[in-house]
């Protein structure tokens, strides 16, 4: 016997063949169960009271169905393994409701739709649910994001622009910069729910049915907030995948960017950040060390979040129009590990930045280095004096040249020797009050009271803001979720 031949005997002559089943079959049948199995038996029921409802079957059907549809559900799924007279989950599904019920009535539950339409809405529930579920972590995040701003309105630090220290500021502007960044990827993960929770039953195949069936009413069982109604649309679209994919992969950047800040601020040099106990690892063999494990966790899983989203588009791209494997069984997966992960980085980042300590005396002793108040040299010459902006920039950039030359820190300086310097291009002397308030971080972010400055009122002021916009939108949140799942619960108690 020939390898060809040998190898055969070992497939099989017929689909699915050995290979086929290992290698595809039955990954994709556990998914199908591990994510799958609750939405299909939602999916069943309100296409079974749609159909008795416009009278295609009988009530005393349906009410035989549903019986049985709520029979099957309460199998314990984990328990649920591929067989190989079943092509997938939905197939096995069907045949165990046709033992309960019959397969008459069995195969009349499948009047007017198709395993199309019928997939592409058990993807779109589960999506939708994980959407909700990411958005919760958001929200916690958001909320200690806003408690540590508030904790620190007048702890000043660095402000960094291309890695190199800036100008002060303060870690409460900072956090509302992280929290509204974070709010804009939670607009963004909004919009992808709002087009992820669109209802494609009755598309059937692709072209609708002949049968007069009503597709808003399946889609007010389910929760759905519309029909997509172009049927082709229903089946071909894949842009629901798209956007979710890309409103998490835009999220896990933006996190990642400041988690890496984050990393820098924890290091010994910086001192900045002690991140708590519980967050940190010693080393097996260099007691002294606090590894930050917690945050590196979370850079890394953030960047693997990002790649299983990425891999969600990929596969969509350059695929044709209409219903095609690469949209289905197989990406849907990389897109739930996403969200696993993702999950997983907000959670570990709530707890790290909830139990932060904060080293206020060593980022107030950094920001009174590197030159960075030197900006209002120039805006003092400029404001109080009259000098030209461009050439009092030239004084202070002058100024901080012969600082770094002379391997000094600007309060080094006496003050005749600044008015020295000054003299050498405008015949102007600063007051020591002057030159106290330009050596001064606290100063320096004080009078930077304009919208969106780091100054602690201006700071206490969009905290506010933020705060109410906050609560209106976990109350939105939570009415979306006690919604959805008091529809559920209809959907599930239904009695005819």
């Amino acid at each position: 016997m020939n390898r060809l031949e040998e190898f055969m005997r070992n497939e099989g002559s017929v689909f699915p063949g050995k290979t086929y089943v290992e290698e595809l079959l039955k990954p994709v049948f556990n998914d199908q169960r591990d994510f799958l199995f609750h939405v299909m038996f939602d999916i069943h029921r309100a296409h079974v009271i749609m159909l008795e409802e416009q009278k295609i079957i009988e009530s005393s059907e349906a009410r035989v169905m549903l019986e049985g549809i709520n029979r099957v559900a309460e199998t314990d799924h984990s328990t649920l393994s591929y067989q190989p007279q079943y092509e997938d989950l939905f197939f096995m599904m069907e045949a165990r409701i046709g033992e309960e019920i019959g397969p008459d009535l069995a195969g009349k539950m499948h009047i007017a739709r198709s395993r199309n339409d019928m997939g592409v809405a058990m993807y779109r529930l589960v999506l939708r649910e994980q959407l909700l579920s990411f958005l919760g972590s958001c929200y916690c995040l958001s909320e200690v994001l806003l408690e540590q701003a508030g904790s620190h309105k007048e702890t000043i630090m660095t402000g960094y622009t291309h890695t190199q220290p800036a100008q002060p500021t303060t870690l409460g502007h900072y956090f509302l910069a992280i929290y509204d960044v974070l709010q804009r990827d939670i607009k963004r993960l909004w919009g992808a729910y709002r087009t992820v929770n669109q209802s494609p039953l009755g598309a059937a195949a692709l072209t609708t049915t002949g049968f007069p069936i009503c597709r808003n009413r399946t889609c007010e069982l389910l929760a759905f907030d519309s029909v997509i109604e172009n049927s082709y649309d229903s089946i071909g679209g894949a842009d629901y995948l798209l956007e979710t994919a890309s409103a998490l992969m835009v999220c896990m950047v933006n996190t990642g960017r400041w988690i890496q800040d984050f990393l820098m601020h924890v290091t010994k040099e910086f001192g900045s950040f002690c991140v708590a106990d519980p967050y940190v690892q010693v080393s097996s063999i260099m007691p002294q060390k606090r590894n930050p494990v917690s945050i590196e966790h979370s850079r890394s899983i953030a960047s693997s979040a990002y790649g299983e989203a990425l891999a969600a588009l990929n596969m969509v791209h350059n695929t044709p129009f209409g219903d095609i494997v690469d949209t289905e069984d197989d990406l849907q997966p990389h897109l739930y590990r996403a969200f696993a992960n993702a999950k997983r980085v907000m959670r570990l980042m709530h707890a790290v930045i909830l139990t932060l300590k904060v080293n206020e005396e060593r980022t107030r002793e950094l920001a009174k280095k590197s030159n960075i108040t030197i900006t209002e040299l120039a805006d003092t010459l400029s404001r109080e004096h009259g000098v030209p902006f461009r050439m009092a920039h030239g004084i202070a950039s002058f100024i901080s040249k012969e600082t770094i030359k002379q391997k000094k820190e600007l309060y080094d300086w006496e003050m005749a020797e600044i008015n020295e310097m000054i003299a050498g291009f405008v015949n102007i002397s600063l007051t020591e009050e002057e030159w106290e308030n330009i050596l001064s971080p606290v100063h320096f972010v004080k009078i930077r009271s304009i919208k969106g400055g780091p100054s602690p009122k201006e700071v206490e002021r969009m905290l506010g803001e933020r705060l109410n916009v906050h609560k209106s939108e976990m109350e939105s949140y939570k009415k979306t979720l006690e919604k959805l799942a008091d529809k559920r619960k209809q959907l599930k108690g239904y009695r005819l």
